[in-house]
């Protein structure tokens, strides 16, 4: 037995979604009952490659007096088990405000996102590019329904978007709030649609901002199914 650290993951916060099996390059962690499960301290190297991937921060290393690392476990990663690229948090440089012409095609306009992942259940709260950002939380219905939506509403902020009515608010709340506690948010901004399910965006993100005990600026706008700016 040696002192060193390994991960923990706490069962009552894991919510089953699976991305850290993904990104555990020993295959060290498991879905057993719905629940992320380490399987033996022995397969975890300690480097805590998981922590970044799990979007509900469940998973954190500690220190203890454990088996030491079982150094198979280094080409497991080359038998097939990998990372999920899909929900790693990135920032990028947005395109230019109009993509380029083409001689037979007229100039479109250019995303305007310079960051990802943009699921909310899916974004760390330690995300570096959260750290000082103008959020925008939007009801993923709203980049369909309003035309303009990149450079209103999408320019310069870091998009966080989901669905009150599909997906599980109390997960939302308590992401939302740990990020607002550990990041100088500048400023958010609530995108909804019009449609009552999707009040329950704005009253999430009203409670979590009052739970961190941070003082954020805060902007609303709503958007009818029509694609018009209420």
């Amino acid at each position: 037995m040696i002192k060193r650290n390994v991960i923990e993951i706490d069962q009552d916060r894991c919510i089953g979604c699976g991305l850290c099996t993904k990104a555990c390059h020993q295959g060290a962690i498991q879905l057993i009952d719905g629940k992320a499960q380490l399987i033996t301290d022995s397969y975890c190297d300690g480097l805590g490659m998981c922590l970044p991937n799990c979007p509900v921060d469940a998973i954190q290393l500690v220190e203890k007096e454990t088996a030491a690392f079982d150094e198979s476990r280094k080409d497991f990663a080359l038998k097939g088990a990998g990372s999920c690229a899909g929900s790693q948090a990135k920032s990028f440089v947005p395109l230019n405000s109009l993509a380029k012409k083409s001689e037979t095609t007229k100039a479109s306009p250019a995303s305007q996102l310079g960051q990802w992942p943009v699921q909310l259940h899916l974004m760390n709260a330690n995300a570096p590019f959260l750290q000082g950002a103008n959020l925008l939380i939007a009801a993923d219905c709203t980049a369909y329904a309003y035309a303009d939506f990149h450079q209103t509403f999408l320019k310069g902020r870091v998009a966080l978007i989901g669905c009150p009515k599909l997906d599980d608010t109390g997960a939302y709340l308590q992401k939302l709030t740990d990020i607002f506690r550990q990041n100088d948010i500048s400023s958010v901004t609530v995108v909804r649609m019009s449609v009552p399910c999707c009040g329950g965006l704005p009253r999430t993100v009203k409670q979590a901002i009052a739970q961190s005990g941070a003082i954020i600026p805060y902007a609303e706008v709503t958007i009818t199914p029509e694609g018009e700016r209420l």
